[in-house]
């Protein structure tokens, strides 16, 4: 039986409600299956499944789409299956039945299986060939570019007979977009990338280290609390003004300290990523 065959039919009219329903249940789904990161979960592509299934569209293309995306957020390829089943779970519920439903991979059609693997499969093999530098939708570097540049600062302060921990530090912005939808998602990272390149403007290292945290690689200075303090104003000012998002995104705005070896800071990059 295939995602489509147990979708629910759309309600006149009512389809962004049943969207809305789907995904809730979906994501309640996953995350009591065992989704480690409850912030990253929500992404565009979840939307293109959830209306796929309503619309009775093309659910395999909007599969592959996801397991691209969720690969390239950093999940495993057991999380992304897992959370494939927590939707096929949903789905093979009775209509109208609330409360948790049991995700079990194995029994998740093979053909849906076989979709969302390739997809996380083309990702990864993907970054194997080449490595691109710059986040194609804010402007900024990847967190590979980021882990690329650790090396380099921890090889300098080596050099120098200094830590880099006392040297470096990461300026993080993180916003909860689990409550957001559609282009409302994309527009809020937009903004926050607006803000980190006019507030760390002198050759620091902006990356998107995950699909709703941006970082700063920057040295330690006495000037450094303000700038965090003026680019927590400036990305709270900015989400507010947008009609869209209507001000109600969480925002947190931290530094992170790093770790001794650039091998624990490229590991701490990837845990930031997905919290």
């Amino acid at each position: 039986m295939s995602v489509r065959e147990v979708a629910p039919r759309p309600s006149r009219g009512g389809s962004d409600a049943d969207l809305r329903a789907l995904r809730s249940r979906w994501r309640t789904a996953s995350l009591a299956a065992g989704w480690p990161f409850p912030a990253d979960w929500t992404l565009p592509e979840v939307d293109a499944v959830c209306r796929a299934v309503v619309e009775h569209g093309d659910v395999a293309s909007a599969l592959i789409r996801l397991g691209h995306r969720r690969a390239e957020a950093g999940a495993s390829l057991a999380e992304t299956l897992q959370d494939l089943a927590a939707l096929h779970a949903v789905l093979e519920a009775p209509d109208g039945r609330d409360g948790i439903v049991s995700a079990d991979p194995d029994a998740v059609p093979a053909r849906l299986l076989r979709v969302v693997a390739l997809g996380w499969a083309e990702e990864m093999s993907g970054r194997v060939t080449t490595a691109e530098a710059t986040d194609g939708l804010t402007g900024l570097a990847t967190a590979s570019y980021l882990r690329t540049r650790l090396r380099e600062v921890y090889h300098e302060a080596t050099a120098a007979g200094e830590r880099t921990e006392d040297r470096h530090v990461l300026a993080m912005v993180g916003i909860d977009l689990s409550q957001a939808t559609g282009w409302s998602r994309v527009v809020a990272m937009v903004l926050v990338a607006d803000v980190l390149r006019l507030v760390f403007n002198r050759g620091e290292t902006l990356a998107v280290v995950g699909p709703s945290v941006g970082a700063v690689l920057t040295r330690r200075d006495q000037r450094l609390p303000l700038r965090l303090a003026t680019a927590r104003w400036l990305v709270e000012q900015r989400l507010a003004a947008d009609p869209d998002l209507e001000g109600s995104v969480p925002l947190r705005v931290w530094l992170e300290a790093l770790p001794p070896t650039h091998q624990a800071a490229c590991d701490l990059v990837n845990d930031l990523g997905r919290g």
